[in-house]
C-alpha cells in the first residue's frame, strides 16, 4: 500500500529566509533567481533546480517551494506583480541565462533600480521557453571548449580531439565537465546541439537539415535524442508550436 506523505506547511513570505536558505514558502508575485556566484538548489513539487552562473529559475506567483543556499552563494533577486506581468511559465522552470541577461542583472545590482521593470522582463523573458537547462563550465580549458562549441554546435571533435587540441588530457576535460556542470561531456554537447535545434525548427527547417546543421549524424540519432529530452519528436513539437501560434 502507498503511504501519502503530509504536504509541507506553505508559509505566505520569505521574511524567514536564514543562512542556509529558506523552507516550503509561496509568493504572491513572480519571481526571478539568478546567482551569479555560488550555487543555489529550488525545490518545487518534489523537483529540484538547480542554478549556477548561466542557469536561473523562474518561480510563477502562488507555486510553493524552497531553496537552499551554497555556503559563498551570491543572489540576485527580480520581482513581477502578476496584475502587470504574464508570465509563460506556470511551474518552476529554469532557463540558460545569456551574457547579456547577466550583465542586464549585474548592473542593476550596483545601482538602486526600481522594482517591476517592463524591459527587464520582456529581456528575462527572451529565452526560448523549450531550452534544455545548460550550465556552463568554469575552468580554462572547459570554459575554452564550451565557447567554442556554443559558436559551431555541430563541430563533431571528440573529448580527447579537444583536449589534444588545448593541450590538455580527455580525463581532465571530461572531469571538468561533470564537476562543473553536473553533466557527461557528451550529454553537455547534446543538450547544446539540441537548444539550438528548436530555433532552426521554428524558422520551419526540415528535421533532416536541422539535424545535420547541429551536428547529428542522422536524423533518427536527431529524433530520438529530441524525444528522450523534450518528451515529444521533433515533427510534434513543430505542430504543436504551430497550434500554439495560431
Amino acid at each position: 500500500m502507498t503511504e501519502t506523505m503530509a504536504a509541507p506547511e506553505v508559509l505566505a513570505d520569505d521574511e524567514f529566509i536564514a543562512d542556509w536558505g529558506h523552507p516550503t514558502h509561496a509568493h504572491d508575485f513572480h519571481q526571478f533567481l539568478y546567482v551569479p556566484l555560488g550555487r543555489i538548489t529550488v525545490t518545487a513539487h518534489g523537483c529540484e533546480h538547480r542554478l549556477s552562473p548561466s542557469v536561473g529559475v523562474w518561480i510563477p506567483a502562488g507555486v510553493p517551494h524552497s531553496a537552499r543556499f551554497g555556503p559563498d552563494s551570491l543572489i540576485v533577486v527580480e520581482t513581477f506583480e502578476t496584475d502587470l506581468y504574464r508570465l509563460p511559465h506556470t511551474e518552476v522552470t529554469t532557463v540558460n541565462v545569456t551574457d547579456q541577461q547577466r550583465r542586464l542583472l549585474l548592473s542593476r545590482m550596483r545601482r538602486s533600480a526600481p522594482a517591476d521593470d517592463a524591459d527587464v522582463f520582456a529581456a528575462l523573458s527572451a529565452g526560448h521557453r523549450a531550452s534544455l537547462p545548460l550550465p556552463r563550465p568554469s575552468s580554462r580549458v572547459a570554459s575554452a571548449v564550451a565557447e567554442q562549441l556554443s559558436r559551431t554546435p555541430s563541430d563533431p571533435r571528440t573529448a580527447a580531439e579537444w583536449a589534444r587540441s588545448l593541450h590538455s588530457s580527455s580525463t581532465s576535460l571530461r572531469r571538468a565537465f561533470r564537476a562543473e556542470t553536473g553533466l557527461a561531456f557528451s550529454e553537455w554537447r547534446t543538450r547544446l546541439r539540441l537548444n539550438e535545434s528548436l530555433e532552426l525548427l521554428d524558422r520551419g527547417h526540415l528535421v533532416s537539415a536541422v539535424a545535420a546543421r547541429v551536428g547529428f549524424t542522422s536524423a533518427n540519432g536527431y529524433i530520438l535524442a529530441f524525444r528522450r529530452h523534450f518528451g515529444q519528436t521533433p515533427g510534434a513539437y513543430v505542430r504543436m508550436s504551430v497550434a500554439r501560434s495560431a
